[in-house]
């Protein structure tokens, strides 16, 4: 028998026997003979002094364990994101987009950074497309090795229906960021999205697109307000995707960070069936410390 197995029996018949002592003198019930071999009960002074030294061994033991798994460098099967692990997030900039859809668009001097499109009669579909809505630029070395964003936007939008049977109040947008910088000026370098060189900059998407369906009655119109925010997973610029997605090498994508990288927003879309909208669109732009 293996000595685990008799160290077990012999502990089970020394609780055995304290029980069969207890029963003898009509001692305690069934309820707290098991607490007077539980763990959970407060031990003698002189056992109390015992665990509480094995707790400090045992605890000094993880530890240096735990140190010693910190020191180890994580891999991208750990978390991913090497390059920016465990480094602060920093906050690079605001900036924010002010966009318009109305059945007229009056220029308004007071608000040269206010875009606004005419919309088609409804039912017809009115598409929008503006570009360098807004930007921010940052200087050299602002981040070490990712960009992010928080986009942020407030929708203020009428939905009316003016014919005689139910329709369909839509709107859709999308925002993208064009990216720039002088790495991105060698002619050698090609942008795999166009098949040509990148001139300069690219073009990136954001998982932030939003589509709206409101059912309408004849004669209805209704005015809601969306208030949400998105916020990048894998960031809208990582030295990971420069070299993996964009086809630079590790130099380049480190002198990338090294220089000053302009981010312009981006938003097109669609309504059918609006009345009005109002849409702000706010971007916040985070990156790792370097």
């Amino acid at each position: 028998m293996q000595r685990k197995h008799i160290l077990g029996l012999a502990v089970a018949a020394a609780v055995m026997a304290s029980v069969g002592v207890f029963a003898q003198r009509g001692g305690p019930a069934q309820d707290e003979i098991a607490e007077a071999v539980s763990v959970d009960l407060p031990t003698g002074k002189t056992q109390q002094r015992l665990a509480l030294k094995a707790s400090a061994v045992a605890a000094a033991k993880a530890a240096k364990s735990t140190d010693a798994a910190r020191a180890a460098a994580p891999t991208e099967e750990d978390v991913y994101d090497v390059d920016s692990f465990k480094r602060d997030v920093i906050w690079l900039g605001l900036t924010s987009a002010f966009i318009n859809l109305s059945d007229t668009c009056p220029s308004d001097p007071s608000n040269p950074d206010e875009l606004c499109q005419v919309l088609n009669p409804s039912p017809s579909f009115t598409s929008f497309n503006f570009t360098d809505t807004a930007h921010i630029t940052l200087p050299p070395k602002s981040a070490h090795s990712l960009l992010c964003y928080w986009f942020s936007p407030v929708l203020n939008v009428n939905y009316v229906n003016l014919g005689a049977a139910p329709a369909m109040g839509r709107l859709r947008y999308t925002p993208t960021l064009t990216i720039e910088n002088s790495v991105l000026d060698d002619p050698a370098l090609i942008d795999p999205t166009t098949g040509a060189p990148f001139g300069g900059s690219f073009l990136t998407s954001m998982t932030a697109s939003e589509s709206f369906q409101v059912p309408l009655d004849p004669g209805m119109s209704i005015t809601e307000r969306t208030r949400d925010s998105a916020v990048c997973m894998a960031g809208f610029v990582s030295k990971r995707a420069l070299i993996e997605g964009y086809g630079l090498t590790e130099a380049q994508a480190k002198e990338f960070f090294k220089r000053p990288t302009t981010i312009r927003l981006n938003v097109s879309g669609q309504a059918q069936n609006v009345g009005f909208a109002s849409m702000v669109f706010g971007l916040r732009v985070v990156g790792d410390e370097r």
